[in-house]
């Protein structure tokens, strides 16, 4: 993935605006850790007072009080303005997780793809932390560090100007050096950090084809490639620890070299009588004091730095294309629902019981008309659709057959709109795709993929995933329509048993049944069906089959299907080939008058 430029350019706007929000504490805890060092400023003029007294043979039990006053306030500021930045910090990095995983969530379909999840896991959970150092080591320090090194050289100018001219060769120096290495810093951190993501997406390589591993015998090839992948990011780690210690080392010896020559020459000008000894020793204080606000410098601006680098990542997802739609709220549950129908339909549409219908069925089923749609893949450079003209009539059961590649799944994914068509237009209801909000759209939809989800947690989640105000009498009988009770039995009953990561306790059948069934409970007016009975034996097919037919009767049933046996009944099948529709028909007709289709029909002893 490449670092667009914006994320170059604005990165100061980004901190900006992740700070913004929290300016309030952010400005209290700048205040008290600068209400502390200005104490500590005072402290050498104090020290220098107290000798002043022990040489005058004077009392300093007032100046010993003010200096210990001094260093106990000074400790009390600094305690609280650092767990008061700190804690700024982190909701600076929740802030920025929150944002981030919101548009990640937002992405287009073809955008997720196009990345691996290890390296997206990484900048949410890595790059964003990285937000909290820019918080709190950075913006604070170079801040309160330019305040205290400031402050230290207009008191060191006060105490004896020559020593300052000494001390300031050594600071110029050491600003110049500091100028040189951070470039280095910066892109060291950058291939730090990028390394870390692809560390973890060969990991996620790896744990998502975890049974295809262990079937291959491909474990140490696996571990050869994560172990590849995580010696480059030690290495690049190592190499933005080495710049950044050399960083570090730099300013440390520059303040221990300009402490030797103040030494030197201050001393010579005590031996000649041009400055007292108490003047030399509260400029050495200063010069020692010198090393807090310079390493608080030199360690921001390494830290700022790695924190471009996370930022530039940072920018990359937020350059990639969302949809138009925000996250919606989660639906209203809505208590005392009645029960569905033992087929799972709305009532009111001829079951045996009655249930209201929810927000998706309450216009009736949904027509779908395609006017020479053209689709091609970015990737690809044969159109996955051409010029396809297609109406699918409002209620019934439509069916697409094709052999592999002929644009099946592409229809579907056009009519939720997780892609759009570079030619033609799409309408449901008369009304252009375009015009719908996508919501509004989806909330009309059921939609059951290929690759089923089913999601860590429990079978109540899974099934009410879409419509998590559904009642225990609505799932079980979804549940009974779909043919899970022996499922449900299973797991003795209970709802809220827990299931597996990606259903993995589950036969691939009953994964697929969970997914009809989370589409059935939304009671869609569409309902979109790709491969559902790819997994299922010939009794479960049939079962379901039977579901299909009924629903179709109510609604309007989008089949995809490899297996025509699940398509034998629809009133209408679509032929499709190289992305157009080659024929339309029933079964019957289309073995007399389509030899594509009947040759497929024939393959499976269907003829």
């Amino acid at each position: 993935m490449s670092a667009p430029a914006a994320g170059e350019r604005h990165w100061l706007r980004m901190i900006a605006g992740y700070v913004r929000p929290h300016r309030g504490p952010f400005v209290a805890a700048a205040v008290l850790l600068l209400a502390s060092s200005v104490l500590g400023l005072a402290q050498p003029l104090a020290a220098k007072a107290l000798i002043d007294g022990l040489t005058a043979g004077q009392g300093v039990g007032r100046a010993l009080v003010v200096l210990t006053g001094l260093v106990i306030i000074a400790a009390v500021l600094l305690g609280v303005g650092n767990y008061l930045i700190l804690r700024t910090a982190e909701a600076v990095a929740l802030d920025g997780r929150r944002g981030l995983v919101r548009h990640l969530l937002r992405l287009t379909v073809p955008a997720l793809q196009r990345q691996a999840p290890g390296d997206l896991l990484a900048r949410v959970a890595g790059d964003t932390m990285l937000l909290r150092q820019i918080a709190s080591q950075s913006l604070i320090d170079i801040f309160t560090g330019g305040v205290m090194l400031l402050g230290a050289v207009l008191l060191m100018a006060v105490v004896d100007l020559a020593l300052l001219g000494v001390t300031a060769v050594v600071v110029v120096l050491l600003v110049i050096i500091m100028g040189l290495l951070m470039p280095r810093i910066r892109a060291a951190a950058l291939r730090s950090q990028e390394s870390v993501g692809d560390m973890g997406a060969a990991l996620e390589r790896a744990l998502g084809a975890f049974t295809t591993m262990k079937a291959s015998g491909t474990e140490a090839t696996e571990a050869a490639r994560i172990d590849a992948a995580a010696l480059t990011a030690y290495r690049q780690g190592v190499s933005l620890a080495r710049w950044g210690s050399v960083a570090g080392t730099s300013a440390g010896l520059a303040i221990q070299v300009a402490f030797l020559v103040v030494l030197g020459v201050g001393g010579a000008r005590v031996a000649s009588g041009a400055m007292p000894v108490s003047a030399l020793v509260a400029f050495l204080l200063y010069v020692a004091y010198l090393s807090h606000p310079v390493m608080q410098l030199v360690g921001a601006g390494t830290y700022l730095q790695i924190g471009r680098a996370a930022l530039t990542r940072i920018a990359e997802i937020d350059a990639l294309p969302t949809e138009p739609i925000d996250l919606p709220p989660a639906p209203p549950v809505r208590a005392g629902t009645p029960a569905t129908t033992a087929t799972g339909v709305p009532a009111g549409a001829g079951g045996p019981t009655s249930t209201p219908a929810r927000a998706g069925s309450t216009h009736g089923p949904a027509e779908v008309v395609f006017e020479e749609v053209h689709f091609r893949y970015p990737d690809r450079d044969e159109p996955a659709l051409r010029d396809l003209t297609l109406t699918v009539p409002a209620g019934g059961l439509t069916a697409l057959v094709g052999p592999s590649g002929s644009g099946k799944t592409t229809v579907l994914a056009l009519i939720e709109r997780f892609t759009e068509p570079q030619q033609g237009r799409i309408l449901v209801d008369g009304r252009p795709l375009t015009d719908w909000p996508l919501a509004e759209l989806r909330a009309t939809i059921g939609y059951v993929e290929q690759d089923v989800a089913v999601l860590a947690g429990t079978l109540r989640e899974n099934v009410a995933y879409a419509t998590p105000g559904a009642t225990d009498e609505e799932i079980h009988a979804v549940l009974r329509t779909t043919r899970l009770s022996t499922l449900l039995d299973r797991l003795g009953g209970d709802l809220d048993a827990p299931i597996r990561h990606r259903g993995l306790s589950l036969s691939g059948g009953e994964r697929q049944r969970i997914a009809v069934a989370r589409a059935l409970l939304r009671r869609p007016r569409l309902l979109l069906l790709d491969e559902v009975t790819s997994q299922l034996d010939a009794a479960n097919e049939a079962a379901l089959r039977e579901v299909i037919q009924e629903v179709s009767r109510r609604t309007t049933v989008v089949v995809v299907a490899h297996r025509l046996s699940t398509v034998l009944a629809a009133e209408k099948i679509v032929v499709l080939e190289n992305g157009t529709a080659r024929s339309v028909g029933s079964h019957p007709e289309l073995v007399r008058t389509d030899a594509l289709y009947a040759s497929l029909a024939a393959e499976q002893a269907l003829v």
